[in-house]
This record gives C-alpha cells, structure tokens and sequence, in this order.
C-alpha cells in the first residue's frame, strides 16, 4: 500500500434540522448516510441517497418506529435495502427502505426484536450468514437474532459482568471478539459458549477502548494508558500476553473508533471530537503497524460512517470514502490515491466481499464456517472520456474493409467505403497568426447528402442494413470526432486570446518607447 493518498472533502452533504446527537457510552459510531436527529418525539434515523446534496427539508420522511433515542444502527451487507437499530427502548427493529426511497415515513418495522432488559447499543450483522443479526445492551447480554424468524439463535448472558464496549465478528463470522468495561478483551466461540482467551487490562487506562479483528485472526485494540494517554495494539489471540506492537499516539480524551479495510489490510482511526483521521497498515513485519498518513480539517467529528468497497468509485482509484458527522451536516471524505493511468487499477482493488451470503442462518447455527463470497470491482469501472464501458470492446482497426488496408499501403488518393481519417483530427493544425478551420473528412465519390456526407460509408449490397457492431463502432467514432472538435474550438479560442494580448503589449511597448533627439 502506497503512502500517497489525497482526500476530497465535499461540504453540506446532508443537514439535518435536529440537535443532539445521541450515542452508545459517548463514543459509539453512527453507519453511513444515516443521521440521528433528536426532537421532542423520540429519535429516529433520516435516509437519504448519496446525490441528495443540501440542506433537507424539515418534513423530510424518517424512519420514526422507537419509542426512546436510537443508539446505534447498521445497513445490512446482503441487502442494501435494510437497515437494523437498537435503541434505549430495548429493542432491535429492523427497516425495510424502498428502492426510490422514502417518500412518506416508515414506522413499522419489519421485524421487531425483544429479548434485552436495557437499552441495546451495539448492532452488527454477521459477514457471511443470511438473516442473522446481533445485538448487545446494557443488561450485558449478547442477543444473535435469526431475523427471518424473529427469534434469538443464541443468547450470551454469562460472559461479561459489567457493560459492552464494542464486539467484531472475525472475517467468517465464527468467532467474536468483545471489550468491555471491566478491561478485558475476549475472543468467544458463540455457538460453543465458550472464551477462547482473555486478556485482562489490554491497556491499562480506565477510559472505554474498542476490539476488531483483522483478516489473518489477530485482534487490533484502541485504549488507554495509565497516564491517559492514547495507545494501539496488536495482539495474537494464540498468545495474549505480550502484544505483537504497542504504540503510543496523543494525550487527547477521544475515545479511538477502528475501520478496517479487509482488501488491503489499512486501519483508519478515528476520534470522537478529533478533527483527523489516522491510517495504518498492519504487516506480518516488525513494527508490524505501519503509520500512512493523516487527514486533518478544520470540524470536529461527532461521529462517522464507512461505506463499503462496492459503494467506491473505482475510476477514480478511491480506496476509501467516511461520511463525517457534524452538529447539523454530514460531510463525505474521499481518500484516493493518484494514478496517471486510465486502466483498472487491479492492486488497489482486489476481488472483495459481495452482497451474496455465503450460507443460510440455519447452516451457520449448525456449525457452518464460510468465507465471504467475493466479487470483482471491475464491472463497475467506468472508463473515462466518455468511452463506452458497456460490454467485451471490439477491435475497431481489425474491422476496417480488406479495401482499406490495401489502400493504406499502395495509395493515397481516398476510396469508396473508407471511414474518417481520425489521425487527421487529433493532429493539432499549424497557424501562423491566423485561424484555419478543422480538417474536413475525406468526401467518398457519389455522396451528394450533407448528411451522408460525414457518416461513415459502409459497402452496399441489396437490401442491406447496418449491423450492431457497426452501429457501435459509428457511434464511438461521432464520440470521438465531437471530443477532437471541442478541443480544437478551445485551442482557437486560447490562441485568439494569446494575439489580443501580444497586440496589447506591442501597443504598449511602442508607447512607451523614448524618443532619441538628434
């Protein structure tokens, strides 16, 4: 992973006409396109699509269904069309948003999940499995939900004796990982019941800190030292008591909020109340975390989002993207990384998790293990320029008449049924002083039609009518002439500008020339 990223910030994406913001123990991260806006009703999530740029209206539709302030929610990765939510009413609801989006507000659930005795905090659905979800409260239970039924698969209720910080699940979704106030970080066996390991007092400051997996099994840890001083760290779950890196960052009191990137092993941190974004790369050589770069503005966060590798713009070699949550915006912030090339960029973007599960929620509760299932990014590259993108590109110059090759190597005077020079087009004209209009095309013999005229001719045979791929390719070739066009009028309009102020200067020179006494 190179070092020379860029990030793009884009201002009043979204604003809301709410005030406080709610959160999980003041440091809990609220998802993607999704703002929590607190009335006098209870709170509820506004969705919105990602070129709804400005400020909403104040009778915009939410999705209203708690009846206490929402504390956290997550899109689902199977389904970009439903959303689940835990609130401080005890309950997980899970939305079904419509395709155009919301036109009215949505306040029945699809499903709605009561099993917590307190307010639930902490939602995430599994990476691989249809339809099961979890869910952590303040009563120290985790809930795994089989949303097609409404019914809890497996409940965790001895596990943690004081409040949950966060929990991840590994890359096939058979283990967790958990932090909790009591300074403990644990991997668990969920469908076992079990703790693999346990490390107590990872970092050894009293302030919350956060546990995610990484791709190859290890655990990255985000805390505090004893001097309240914010800390990193690497741990093998196989051997706990020794971190593999520990690193030291600031003295400031936000709490360390991870993002990772499975595809190219970059940490993203982020701090409630920080105005920046640090990123790392963890290797399998020593530091072993290896410090990128910063993004800094000039806002504080109160929250942000992480859109998921399908949701990127590939073309534009973007290899992450945050949605920033303000007092009353939120802001997206576009990291790329430059590339001089048009090509799909196949190292940045490898095959990565697709919307497909991997297996049933039924299999997973019988003890099933399996890998996300990947996909390729490169059908949704789009090439720039206008090119078409659509489909296998056919070889346009293996295409020319058998006429027209001969022609290229035996004469120069033009023939019937050959198409548009377009060298003669991309070659800038040469101009002295004065303007010369752009190059015609060749006129083929026994055109009259102006229209006809500057088409590409074909060979006529009885009764016969263009095919597909000539279509295609004629429509590419008028794509390319109207581009060469366009950036010939510039030219002369840039040169027509050059010699007005040449004259300028000439004039003034000779104005202010002295004149000699003889």
């Amino acid at each position: 992973m190179k070092t020379g990223l860029e990030t793009n910030t884009h201002t009043e994406v979204v604003e809301d006409n709410g005030g406080e913001l709610a959160d999980w123990e003041e440091t809990q991260c609220e998802q993607l396109d999704s703002l929590l806006q607190e009335r006098r009703e209870p709170l509820c999530s506004l969705e919105a699509t990602h070129d709804q740029t400005g400020r909403i209206d104040k009778a915009y539709p939410t999705v209203c269904g708690h009846t206490a302030p929402v504390l956290d929610i997550e899109w689902c990765p199977h389904n970009d069309h439903v959303i689940a939510s835990g609130s401080e009413d005890c309950t997980v609801m899970v939305w079904q948003v419509p395709e155009i989006g919301l036109t009215h507000p949505l306040t029945e659930p699809v499903v709605a999940l009561e099993g917590h005795t307190k307010r639930v905090g902490i939602i995430s659905w599994h990476p691989t499995a249809r339809n099961v979800l979890l869910s952590a409260g303040c009563d120290n239970l985790i809930v795994i939900w089989n949303v097609g039924t409404g019914e809890p698969l497996i409940v965790l209720d001895d596990m943690h004796s004081e409040v949950i910080y966060s929990v991840c699940w590994n890359y096939n979704g058979s283990l967790l990982c958990t932090a909790c106030r009591d300074k403990c970080i644990r991997v668990i066996n969920p469908r076992a019941g079990t703790i693999l390991a346990e490390r107590f007092k990872a970092h050894l400051g009293s302030r919350p800190s956060r546990a995610i997996f990484t791709k190859d099994g290890l655990i990255f840890t985000t805390g505090f030292s004893r001097m309240s001083e914010r800390q990193l760290a690497l741990w093998d779950p196989k051997n706990f008591e020794e971190p593999i890196a520990l690193q030291e960052l600031d003295t400031s009191n936000g709490v360390l909020l991870p993002f990772y990137d499975y595809d190219s092993n970059v940490i993203y941190l982020c701090g409630k109340g920080d105005s920046s974004i640090r990123y790392f790369e963890v290797t399998d050589e020593a530091p072993y975390v290896h410090f990128l770069n910063t993004f800094t503005s000039k806002e504080p966060q109160r929250g942000m989002g992480f859109m998921p590798k399908r949701g990127l713009d590939v073309s534009k070699c973007e290899i992450a993207r945050f949605y920033k949550l303000h007092e009353r915006k939120c802001e997206p912030v576009v990291m790329t990384v430059p590339r001089k090339s048009d090509m799909f960029q196949d190292d940045l973007f490898p095959d990565t998790a697709g919307p497909e599960p991997a297996m049933e929620a039924e299999e997973w509760a019988a003890g099933q293990d399996a890998d996300p299932v990947l996909i390729s990014l490169r059908e949704g590259y789009m090439l720039s320029r206008g090119r078409d993108a659509r489909g296998p590109r056919r070889n346009l110059l293996a295409a020319r008449p058998k006429a027209l090759r001969q022609h290229s190597v035996n004469s120069q005077e033009p023939k019937r049924n050959e198409p548009i020079n377009m060298e003669l087009l991309s070659q800038e004209p040469q101009r002295n002083g004065n303007k010369i209009p752009p190059p015609v095309p060749p006129k083929s013999p026994g055109l009259t039609s102006p229209a006809v005229a500057n088409a590409t001719t074909v060979p006529e045979t009885e009764n016969s009518s263009p095919s597909p791929s000539d279509t295609n390719a004629l429509e590419v070739m008028q794509q390319e002439i109207l581009l060469l066009k366009k950036m010939i009028n510039k030219q002369d309009t840039r040169i027509a500008n050059l010699e007005e102020q040449v004259q300028g200067l000439n004039l003034w020179t000779t104005k202010t020339e002295p004149t000699g006494s003889v």
